[in-house]
């Protein structure tokens, strides 16, 4: 797969791109947004850091984007980035050195980067049967959303790491009432 710089990088499929800034600065990543999403954009960049870090792309003392590059390629406010690089820091991924930048100090558990590939080309196998099916793009986002929460509260073969029963809609214990699966609450879906 050619790079935006022309070497050749392979990617995983991963649709972040490596770009090296303007001066001696180096970010193994480039934040973009979505701005049709929904989703604030100080939380796109928060998403998009957590699922660098989770692809393996982010590693611990990696730098993150200097926020006048964001600023200048994306056109947000640099009390955007901030946001986003405060939210970082709140969780414990990063933190911010006055004068240099702000790097990753915390790099979650991750399955190998060749299992994620196996997983990837399986969960693309699934995509395709789905726009097969004549799904689009929204339904799938659908299936898979619904998909995880059923996982998530119970309905997996295994319980992900760190689970304790809790709904994942922010609900009681999933395992003793709420709305039952398959079930319309009151105003919209289930």
């Amino acid at each position: 797969m050619a790079d935006v710089d022309g070497t050749g990088t392979e990617h995983y499929g991963f649709t972040m791109i490596t770009v090296k800034p303007d001066d001696d600065g180096l970010s193994p990543i480039v934040f973009y947004l979505d701005r049709g999403s929904g989703v604030p954009t100080y939380l796109q960049f928060v998403h998009q850091v957590d699922y660098a870090l989770r692809l393996g792309f982010l590693r611990e003392g990696d730098q993150l984007p200097r926020i006048k590059d964001v600023t200048r390629t994306l056109a947000v406010n640099p009390d955007t980035v901030m946001k986003a690089y405060r939210e970082l820091e709140l969780r414990g991924v990063a933190a911010g050195r006055p004068g240099v930048g702000t790097f990753i100090m915390q790099v979650p558990e991750i399955a190998g980067l060749k299992q994620m590939a196996a997983l990837q080309e399986k969960l693309t196998g699934w995509l395709g049967e789905a726009a097969a099916a004549g799904v689009d793009e929204l339904g799938m986002k659908a299936l898979f959303t619904a998909a995880l929460r059923d996982f998530n509260d119970g309905g997996g073969a295994g319980r992900p790491p760190g689970r304790d029963g809790r709904d994942a809609r922010g609900g009681g214990d999933a395992r003793r009432g709420g709305v039952a699966r398959g079930a319309r609450r009151e105003g919209g879906a289930a």
